[in-house]
């Protein structure tokens, strides 16, 4: 892996900035160089949320994004907007409880994957960006599972330690779904 730019992007109040967090805590832990930039509409609950994280094991030049690698789309306008650009042979992860149509590109490995829908089966609709991160760990292996969830697990704020089991089995879950489809 030289570099990998990952765009996640969703509702605001989807998570889409905690788990480009998470995904960056965990490169930093594992002694790689990484980026993470947040970028959100006006409202926050509700508007549109992205982030953009890069992982690379050399000094990353510029931390902006014009053909992301991968893209975690939560919603239809982030597929709308983020399929078109993405790199040929990039991996797309789209929430298909909010994607109601299929990927258009052919150059790219796409994987529509029900978050809400497994979400409400963990217990805790709002894991679906914890499934979408597993999904993209088995699709595009930057990092080995076992250290994102270490890095959840370490940078988690204190009142929200009650949900790892929940958020590891979130991970599980779009893990094991992704590596069944492809």
């Amino acid at each position: 892996m030289d570099e990998t730019s990952i765009i996640i992007s969703g509702f605001g109040g989807q998570g889409t900035l905690f788990s480009g967090q998470v995904l960056a805590y965990a490169a930093m832990d594992n002694g790689l160089e990484v980026t993470w930039i947040p970028s959100y509409g006006p409202e926050m609950r509700g508007g549109t949320a992205n982030c953009t994280v890069i992982v690379s094991e050399k000094e990353i030049g510029s931390p902006l994004v014009r053909t992301p690698d991968v893209v975690l789309a939560l919603n239809l306008p982030s597929v709308d907007k983020y399929e078109k650009l993405m790199a040929k042979g990039g991996v797309l992860v789209a929430n298909s409880s909010l994607v109601n149509r299929e990927i258009k590109r052919k150059n790219i490995v796409s994987l529509l994957i029900p978050a809400n829908e497994i979400a409400e089966k963990i217990g805790l609709f709002r894991l679906a960006n914890m499934i979408m991160i597993g999904a993209m760990i088995a699709l595009k292996p930057i990092l080995p599972l076992d250290a994102v969830k270490k890095a959840l697990e370490e940078h988690i704020p204190d009142r929200h330690k009650k949900t790892l089991p929940m958020n590891f089995s979130a991970m599980d879950e779009g893990f094991e779904f992704a590596s069944k489809a492809n």
